[in-house]
This record gives structure tokens, C-alpha cells and sequence, in this order.
């Protein structure tokens, strides 16, 4: 039996330099940052003073007020990305409920939780003591709450799945998806990632383990992917929501097809904790892997939306990783990193990337690696630099690696 073709139907999507698919594209397209110095918490003392928040964002301008109290920011951005999403899909959001709510599902990655809450509450049970605290601190918190939620808000009772895989959730999350629809087990799915883990405790243990950037006068220019004056990811927050199809399903209510997901690559590097492992062996077998899976040769991908968090370590290994996986074609291929608008979404990354995966391909257009002035030697591939560059391309590859190395690449092709 054929395998089920996998298409994207619908995006919705929250991050510093958009509200929706086509304020973000703008974004992306213009190369413009979200950076700006951190809003939510006094910074005094901080390694990192700056991320991209996303601003503006207001739960109760897309979900009910009293609904909207009762649950974190991360799951308040996913309910409405998912939302957005299914609208842009051309469905109706009360069509999932009812009788055809088991026949959808929802896969969202994420890989913090709301630790501002937890902080909160530990703050209060140390200066009160036990029986104070928020009755819904545990829902509130934990990181599944992601796809409850957003199963809540649309009625879908059908598969429902929390991912956790650090900085490769969303990727991880849409993957998952793709298979729940392959397999059979589900019509409709909504697949994706949200964070918003711009928090005290969080700032300031990235700051401690050395990866957050310190450029604080210069926000927007802090994140330079692949630069050779990078030094450290700059922390963001966000959502991404794919509505996925299997293409027959698609056609038949006659959906517009921004992008076929072909391909789907996941390894771990079974190396460390925190540091890629240096050879790039298992991040270039998952490329190596998704382009396998969509049937294709390692010459038919144009461009490479990189995991590219600003980082000395991930940066240089990625671009290893790269010329593992394609060889000479490495250097006839695009690379760029969105993180160096965006910032590092943590576990909403491989969704958010993924969309702009998807957009790349459908207008062929390639978003820009921004702050890209000063070449590294170990570093030296076509990074798109700083303006972004008409391409159609045959297929794409999105990649998101996450910490303890689970690495996910996921290939998008046009339709």
C-alpha cells in the first residue's frame, strides 16, 4: 500500500515580528528583528538583558476572559496559533467538535512549561508555607498543557500528544503528526510547537551555562548566526501551528496546498547533555534521512532552514553536519537562520521554522540570515546574508536539534 502524500493546509503562528503567517513573512522576508531589551522582569545583574518577546499578544483579544486566566502564556499562544490556524486552513473551528472531533488530533511540542508560574508558586510556598498556592498550579505548569488545551478550546477528542524533546519539539510534534495521519488513526491534524520561557530562573540558567548572548546595547544585532562574532543564542517566545492533511483529503474539500511535508529524518547523537556532538554524524544522517524518506537525491534540496542559534558550538557543527550530508552540493545550497530575527524559541523553534519552511517553498523566497557581517572559517557556506533572495527550490529541508542531541529534519516540497 502507497504511503499517504502529507500536505499543509493552514498556519498559525505568534512570534516577535508577527501575529499571523503573513505579518511573520513580512517579517522574515524584510529581515526584520524582534529584539528588544526584556519587558517582564527587572534584568539588573543578568548575563542577558535582551530577547524577543512577543509583544502585543493579548489571550483574551482570541480566547474568553475568564479561559484565558486559567491557563499560561505557552498554552495561551498555542490555543490561539491553533486557531489561526484552522481558519487558515478554510475550516470552520467548530466543524473538529462533535461527531468528527475523534477523526482530528493535536501534537504540540514544548520544552519548558510556564516556569514564570513555577517561580511564582515556589516564591509563595517559601514566604507563606504549605496551603498556599494557585489551585491550578499543576495544569498551569506542566508542559503537556500545550495540546490539552488546544484540544480543549476546538472540542477535538481524536489522538492528543504533549512532545518534549528541547529545542526539536515542534519539529518532533510535526512528525508525530504526519504518522498519526499515515497511519490511518486520524483525518485532520494539527501539529506544532509553542514556548514563552523568557523567565528569571530561565534567563539566568542559560546565562550561567554560557549560550545566551551579552551584546544588551545592541539588541537587534545580538543574534548573528554563523557569524564569526556570535556569541550566544538570543531567547525568544513563541507558537507555530501546522494544520496537516493527507493530500487525497485535502483535494477533496478543496483546500489550497501551501506545501507538502515529504520527508521526515530523527536521530539523537547519544553523545552529551548539551554540546552537538562535534562530527555531525547523527545530525547529517537525519537530513540524509528526510531526503531518503521524500524519495529524492541530496542534490534536488535548494536551501536549508538551519537550526542556527548564534552559538559557536551549534553553528560550526551544523555547517559540518551539512557538508556530511550533501557533500559538494553543501556549497550550491541556501542556509539561513531565522533565529538571528526571532531568536531562539526553545521548543516552539521546529514549528515556527517549519512554517517559514513552508512559505520559502510556496513563494520562493529565502528569508535572510540577518547581522551577518564578518565570515568564520569553519563556517562557510551561503548563509543568504542579510537580505533575503528569490529562489524557487525543489525542496527544502527545516532542521531543529535539541539538548541531550535529538535532532529532527523535516523536508517540505512545493506543490
Amino acid at each position: 500500500m502507497n504511503t499517504p502524500r502529507i500536505v499543509i493546509t493552514g498556519i498559525g503562528v505568534f512570534t516577535s515580528i508577527g501575529h499571523d503567517r503573513r505579518a511573520f513573512w513580512d517579517g522574515l522576508t524584510n529581515g526584520r528583528s524582534g529584539a528588544a531589551p526584556i519587558t517582564g522582569f527587572d534584568t539588573t545583574g543578568y548575563k542577558s538583558t535582551v530577547a524577543a518577546e512577543v509583544k502585543g499578544f493579548h489571550a483574551e483579544d482570541y480566547l474568553p476572559k475568564k479561559r484565558a486566566r486559567r491557563m499560561a502564556r505557552f498554552s495561551q499562544l498555542a490555543s490561539c496559533a491553533a486557531q489561526q490556524a484552522v481558519v487558515d486552513a478554510g475550516l470552520d473551528p467548530a466543524s473538529l467538535s462533535g461527531e468528527r472531533s475523534t477523526r482530528a488530533g493535536t501534537v504540540i511540542g514544548t520544552a519548558a512549561g510556564d516556569y514564570e508560574h513555577l517561580e511564582k508558586q515556589h516564591a509563595t510556598l517559601l514566604e507563606r508555607g504549605p496551603g498556599y498556592g494557585h489551585p491550578l498550579a499543576v495544569p498551569m505548569i506542566i508542559p503537556n498543557m500545550s495540546s490539552a488545551n488546544v484540544a480543549i478550546d476546538l472540542g477535538i477528542e481524536g489522538p492528543n500528544i504533549g512532545i518534549v524533546t528541547a529545542c526539536s519539539s515542534g519539529a518532533h510534534a510535526i512528525a508525530t503528526a504526519a504518522m498519526i495521519l499515515q497511519s490511518g488513526r486520524a483525518d485532520i491534524m494539527l501539529g506544532g510547537g509553542a514556548e514563552a520561557a523568557i523567565s528569571p530562573l530561565t534567563v539566568n540558567a542559560y546565562g550561567c551555562m554560557g549560550v545566551l548572548t551579552s551584546r544588551n546595547d545592541d539588541p537587534t544585532g545580538a543574534s548573528r548566526p554563523f557569524d564569526r562574532d556570535r556569541d550566544g543564542f538570543l531567547i525568544g517566545e513563541g507558537a507555530g501551528v501546522l494544520v496537516m492533511e493527507r493530500e487525497e483529503d485535502a483535494r477533496a474539500r478543496g483546500a489550497e496546498i501551501l506545501a507538502y511535508l515529504s520527508g521526515v529524518g530523527m536521530t539523537a547523537d547519544a553523545h552529551s547533555v548539551a554540546i552537538p556532538e562535534p562530527d555531525g554524524v547523527a545530525a547529517a544522517n537525519a537530513m540524509t534521512q528526510a531526503v531518503r524518506d521524500a524519495g529524492l537525491n541530496t542534490t534536488d534540496v535548494g536551501y536549508i532552514n538551519a537550526h542556527g542559534t548564534s552559538t559557536g558550538a551549534n553553528d560550526r557543527t551544523e555547517t559540518i553536519a551539512i557538508k556530511r550530508a550533501f557533500g559538494d552540493h553543501a556549497y550550491r545550497l541556501a542556509v539561513s537562520s531565522n533565529k538571528s530575527m526571532i531568536g531562539h524559541t526553545l521548543g516552539a523553534a521546529g514549528a515556527v521554522e517549519a512554517a517559514a519552511t513552508v512559505l520559502t517553498v510556496k513563494h520562493g523566497v529565502l528569508p535572510p540570515t540577518i547581522n551577518y557581517t564578518t565570515a568564520d572559517p569553519e563556517c562557510d557556506l551561503d548563509y543568504v546574508p542579510n537580505t533575503a533572495r528569490d529562489a524557487k527550490v525543489a525542496a527544502a529541508i527545516s532542521n531543529s536539534f535539541g539538548f541531550g542531541g535529538q535532532n529532527c529534519s523535516l523536508l517540505f516540497t512545493p506543490e
